[in-house]
């Protein structure tokens, strides 16, 4: 389970992000007294070598980019090209599998 101080370090993060203010112990630490927030004094720290150097944007954007998760918006244009070429091959693989059947093998699920 994630802690408040965790939590309270991560939104403070994504604000200075989104402010496009770079991310440092002080600048965390400055949000969270603003908040009435009191987390260990190691988090702030901990949180802004974790961000150093990483575009917390396109790690957030890519959360989901994994097998099976939908195309980014720059891709969608190569995806819808590719789309009807891969529909044609999925047909093709239907209509093999369809030819051989439970039923011609002399037995079937609930024989």
């Amino acid at each position: 389970m994630v802690g408040t101080d965790e939590l309270a370090c991560v939104y403070s993060a994504l604000i200075l992000q989104d402010d496009e203010i770079a991310v440092t112990p002080e600048k965390i630490s400055t949000l969270l007294k603003a908040a009435n927030v009191d987390v260990e004094s190691y988090w702030p720290g901990l949180f802004a070598r974790c961000l150093e150097g990483v575009d917390v944007k396109t790690l957030i954007t890519n959360v989901g980019s994994g097998v099976g998760a939908a195309p980014a918006a720059g891709a969608a244009p190569a995806a819808a090209a590719a789309a009807p070429a891969a529909e044609e091959s999925k047909k093709e693989e239907k209509k093999e599998e369809s030819d051989v059947s439970d039923d011609d093998m002399g037995f079937g699920l609930f024989d």
